[in-house]
């Protein structure tokens, strides 16, 4: 697990929420605490398609939601003069993208216990904090997917240009 925090929240924010910076990301949990509080659920909701749009491999291609379509979601219930007094966001990198991570580092054994490389994006009146973590189907003693996840997610950090510092 790593915690970083975010040293330019405006940058961040626009990456997040209007860039395609996050792009590849599952949205696992949105909740944002404006004059109400949202939380959206980021499960795919089949019983609201017909059957031949769940028939659309591409929408359906995952258990949550792709970021990149729920971002302006997110963004239109944030927008205005006002910040959130709090924001939470829980992304998972998509599951072929985990895939290749554990494919490149020869750790291949850990794909089936592995659920996802998981990123908790925090805002509150103490800054913008993202904190990494694995969630997996069974118990897990080695931790090299967790050393993985982090040493990619740093890497994506730097070169996105997103600057932050390790707490």
């Amino acid at each position: 697990m790593l915690a970083i925090q975010i040293k330019d929240v405006k940058t961040f924010m626009s990456k997040l929420l209007s860039g395609n910076t996050f792009d590849s990301f599952l949205l696992e949990e949105a909740q944002i605490h404006t004059f109400n509080t949202f939380t959206i659920d980021g499960h795919q909701n089949r019983e609201f398609y017909t059957k031949e749009e769940l028939e659309d491999a591409e929408l359906f291609s995952y258990e949550y939601s792709e970021w990149k379509n729920m971002k302006s979601i997110c963004f239109q219930l944030i927008k205005g003069k006002k910040v959130p007094t709090f924001m939470k966001i829980i992304l998972h990198q998509k599951p072929e993208n985990s895939y290749t991570l554990l494919e490149e580092s020869d750790a291949l054994e850990f794909a089936k216990p592995l659920k996802a490389f998981v990123v908790t994006i925090r805002f509150d009146s103490n800054g913008l904090l993202l904190t990494t973590g694995t969630s997996f189907t069974t118990f897990v003693m080695d931790k090299t997917p967790d050393l993985l996840w982090d040493n990619a997610f740093r890497k994506f950090l730097v070169t996105e240009e997103i600057d932050f510092e390790e707490v």
